[in-house]
This record gives C-alpha cells, structure tokens and sequence, in this order.
C-alpha cells in the first residue's frame, strides 16, 4: 500500500512543478559540505544554500558566490537556506569579516532531490544484523554511505547485496537525538530470519526527513501547557489565591485573604412577605353535628366495583325474583300456553 502511494505522489511529482519550483527556489543549490565557523547555525550535508541578499542562487559558478561574499565585507550578507529535515526554508544574517571575507564553508553544487534518497528504519528483528550493529526502529534514517552514492528505492538493497558477509558501513541520522552516527553492519543471508539486514525499511515521501525536535521535553514537575491568556489581558501570577498559611489558621483568615481574588456575588434583595389575611370572628361552637365516620382509603374502589357490579347485572337480564315469564321461544316453534293455576287444576279433578 505505502509502495502504490509512493509511486502516485512521485507521479504527482514529476508531472507537475516541484515543491522548491512552486516556492520560488531552483531545484539545486550549494550543500554546505564542512563547516569550520562554529558561529554560524549551518549543519554540513543537510542544509543547502539557495539565495544570498534576496536573489536566487541559479549559477553553478563558485566564483560569483565568493564574489558577492567579498562584496559584503564589513557588513551581514543575508543567506537563504533549504533544509532537508522538514524541507523548511530560512534565512540567515551572517557577519562577514573585513580582514578576510571567507564564511569558512566548503560547498558543492546538489541538486536538492539528493535528500530524497533516505530509508526509514521501522522495525528491527532481534539477534539480526541490523539489531547487532544498534540501528534503532522510528528513530533512525539510513541517509548515505561513505562507500559511494546510493540512488533509488532500489540502491540501497543493490549495495547491501555487494556487500554480502562484508563489512559494510552506514551514515545513520536519529530523529530523537538529532545525531548522525556512523554504523558499521555485516549483511547475512544466514542469520537465522529473512533478510540480509533484518529490518524493515521505508522510503519515499511519507518516509523523508522530519523537522527536528527544537523544544525540550518537559521535566519532572512541570506543566505541559501554559495557561491560555488574551493578548490584552494583563500578565498575573498564577494561583495568587492560592497562598501558605501556618499551622493553625483558622478557615475564616484564609477566607478573608482570598476575599480580595475571588468574585463576591450581588446582594439580592428578596420581595416582602405577604400581608397576614383577615381571620373571621370565632362563633360559638356548633353542637348536634354529627361525627363523620372515618373513610377507609379503599372506599372510592369500592363505590366503583359495587357500580360496575349492578351495571353488569343489569346487562346479564339477571332475574330478581322467581315469578317472571319465560323466555321467547325459538322461531317456527309452537307458542307456548300459560300454564293454568294448582287451584284450577284441582277443580278439573274434582269435577
């Protein structure tokens, strides 16, 4: 996946312009290869002069260059520099001495994409030769050798491949300590694992140089973050309210201290009491009342299922009593007759 999207950002690359074209920079410049003034902030190999006095370097000749050094004998000479950690430009106001107007840098004419050719060491293998010889994963970046020049994604493995079971020597940039080491590593085919190197390597954009770590990391104590201030809020000590008081002080004192820092609230003002409501005069006492019964708090159920009882009753045609008609009959049946009275029946009898 990192291959395909290293291939497609090269593309990118060399369809379009480049970065140091888009920004106004030619795409080569002096490498600064040795420095012998410690006074001037230039890192041999990674930085690259590309402009003097506001005016781009485009001329390979070293001649024009010293020229415009001597020029500016006596006064600051203003060099612009790309750096290839980070890919950042800079610029520098350098002091040039009369007597002899020398920078005291050794240079030679690169082109800047000679940075690109870096590999980032991602993972190390234990008891491989790339953990022998101390190469460290995400910190380390193989950046040159001094056996000659390795170009390509590809140059790296064929010089490794040269060098089998031979001493082979790299120059190793840490990121974290921002140190260039050199390191020696004998390539093997077996140590016991994959690889003559036994490390995993990245390339390509996503795998350049980054910017250095300039802030030091906190120290034991201290606080990460500073408190977020407006730029027109006045500068205070932090925790001012928050003081030592000996042994012994009461709440009250520290209190009182801190009155000064903190915000007191409004007094609110609550609204009056209403006024007392006018009693009637008390009448005698009224007598033949009758007690009230107490009500069971079940009662109102009761009510509803008695009511609920007597509608279902209704509906049901329950008979009250034993002396009512019966029924209809059913239809195309014969009609029924009224049954005649015992008395009736007995006189029938008799007769």
């Amino acid at each position: 996946m990192f291959g395909a999207l290293n291939r497609f950002i090269s593309r990118l690359d060399s369809d379009g312009p480049s970065q140091s074209s888009r920004d106004g920079h030619g795409a080569c410049g002096f490498q600064v290869l040795r420095n012998k003034n410690s006074d001037i902030p230039i890192e041999p190999w990674y930085d690259f002069i590309i402009g003097i006095n506001g005016r781009q370097v485009d001329d390979p000749d070293p001649n024009l260059f010293a020229t415009e050094i001597r020029n500016c004998a006596g006064s600051n000479v203003a060099l612009t520099i790309w750096s290839a950690k980070g890919q950042r430009v800079r610029t520098l106001q350098i002091p040039v001495p009369t007597p002899s107007p020398t920078l005291g840098l050794t240079l030679q004419w690169t082109p800047l994409s000679l940075t690109e050719d870096v590999w980032h060491i991602l993972d190390v293998i234990p008891d491989s030769p790339a953990d022998v010889a101390g190469l460290l994963p995400y910190g380390d970046y193989i950046v040159g050798t001094p056996e000659g020049s390795v170009h390509g994604e590809a140059g790296l493995s064929e010089l490794v491949e040269d060098y089998l079971s031979r001493t082979l020597r790299l120059y190793v940039y840490n990121h974290e300590y921002a140190v260039t080491r050199l390191v020696t590593i004998t390539p093997s085919r077996s140590w016991g694992g994959n690889g003559a190197l036994g490390c995993v390597l990245g390339f390509g954009a996503l795998h350049r140089l980054p910017v250095p770590l300039t802030e030091p990391p906190a120290g034991p104590g201290e606080t990460l973050f500073e408190t977020a201030r407006f730029s027109n809020e006045e500068s205070r000590p932090l925790s001012s309210h928050l003081k030592s008081y000996p042994s012994g002080s009461s709440l009250h004192q520290t209190t009182s201290n801190q009155s000064s820092d903190l915000l007191v609230p409004a007094t609110l003002t609550s609204p009056p009491p209403p006024p007392p409501m006018a009693s009637t005069p008390a009448g005698p006492p009224r007598t033949g009342r009758k007690a009230r019964k107490p009500v069971s708090p079940n009662s109102a159920f009761d009510e509803y299922f008695k009511e609920g009882e007597k509608k279902s009753k209704e509906e049901d045609f329950t008979p009250a009593s034993k002396n009512v008609p019966p029924p209809p009959p059913k239809m195309g049946g014969p009609r029924p007759t009224k049954s005649p009275a015992p008395e009736a029946q007995e006189e029938e009898a008799a007769a």
